[in-house]
């Protein structure tokens, strides 16, 4: 590991590691962290109490497919984990034992008539392929034969299971097209959204559809890591209404990094949204000048990773590994299925 990698490294007990959520969801710890202020842990059914009348909070409305898929070609198995759908409408994908796959090569899913082509092999497991359905029946086949693709920290010896089917997913979920949840948006409830809306509080929702690429560390510099592509869209009235918030003192709250990374991608200098449709592949890195978000929710993410830098950018360094710290020491739970922490953006 580079120095540079230093400062976003730190060591997590695995017995930190949520593999469940917590029930209800909104009884999942809430760390409160306010750039030279005391840290202090609450539940995420108090996040109203930080909020202000007027405030908006905007959500991820992706909903998670089931991204694994098991295929042959020939005798050779095949494990395949989509990425995206391109605007062409085939797919790039993670594959693994795809050394020897070739363009116009054909993959079979155990009898399942649904049939994909290989259109490249790029190297690295990484591939683009065409299914021979799409729309309904692309859904479909995806139920018949997919699977989530849960992170490889939450640890299921028998593959994911019915309970995972509706745990791993959000309460705002609309829009299918992720590959891993948008892990902040678990933990809101019908109540916690009662809440919200009883103190003034207004919501909309955005789409980011979360790739593989997601949980990715940055392995040797940061300079050279390229960012993975996701595809997002923000309409013109959430974007309105994110600028009519902003120009009448509201303060605009992602939940989590997902939110975060397409509404700075749709920020202009100003700090005005425009709306958005399209790829992103921003990099949010101490440096960054936030532009459109005032507060983040979010969960505890790995050790050098993206999202780590991103809040260490959002919150400051030192803030934010004094924040894990307290976290690890506390006993709080990591990463998707664990607490979340509520971050105020450093002046």
């Amino acid at each position: 590991m580079t120095d540079e990698l230093t400062p976003f490294d730190f060591d997590l007990p695995h017995d930190h590691i949520a593999i469940e959520p917590a029930r209800p969801r909104d009884s999942a710890k809430l760390l409160h962290v306010r750039p030279g202020h005391e840290l202090q842990t609450y539940t995420v059914r108090d996040l109203p109490s930080f909020l202000r009348e007027g405030d908006l909070l905007i959500a991820n409305n992706t909903e998670v497919i089931r991204a694994q898929l098991s295929a042959k070609r020939g005798e050779a198995k095949i494990g395949i984990t989509l990425d995206r759908i391109l605007a062409d409408g085939s797919w790039h994908a993670l594959a693994r034992n795809s050394r020897k796959l070739k363009p116009d090569d054909i993959l079979h899913f155990n009898d399942d008539p649904v049939t994909a082509t290989i259109i490249t092999n790029e190297g690295d497991g990484a591939i683009s392929l065409r299914f021979s359905v799409e729309g309904d029946e692309f859904d479909a086949f995806l139920e018949r034969v997919g699977a989530l693709a849960l992170p490889p920290y939450i640890e299921r010896p028998l593959g994911p299971t019915p309970q995972d089917d509706n745990d791993y997913r959000t309460i705002f979920s609309e829009k299918r097209g992720a590959v891993a949840a948008p892990t902040a948006g678990l933990h809101f409830t019908p109540e916690l959204l009662e809440a919200l809306a009883q103190k003034g509080i207004e919501r909309r929702t955005l789409t980011l559809h979360v790739g593989a690429g997601t949980f990715l560390p940055v392995r040797s510099s940061i300079a050279e890591h390229k960012m993975h592509a996701e595809w997002g869209e923000i309409d013109a009235s959430t974007a309105d209404l994110i600028n009519q918030t902003k120009a009448r003192g509201g303060r605009i709250i992602a939940v989590g990094t997902t939110s975060l990374r397409l509404l700075e991608s749709a920020a202009q200098e100003d700090g005005t949204v425009q709306p958005w449709q399209g790829e992103t592949s921003i990099f949010i890195k101490p440096g960054y000048r936030f532009k459109a978000v005032d507060l983040l929710m979010t969960n505890f993410h790995l050790p050098r990773s993206t999202l780590f830098m991103l809040v260490c950018a959002f919150s400051g360094t030192d803030t934010m590994r004094n924040a894990y710290h307290y976290a690890i020491s506390n006993h709080l739970r990591f990463y998707s299925y664990g607490d979340a922490c509520l971050l105020e953006r450093r002046s």
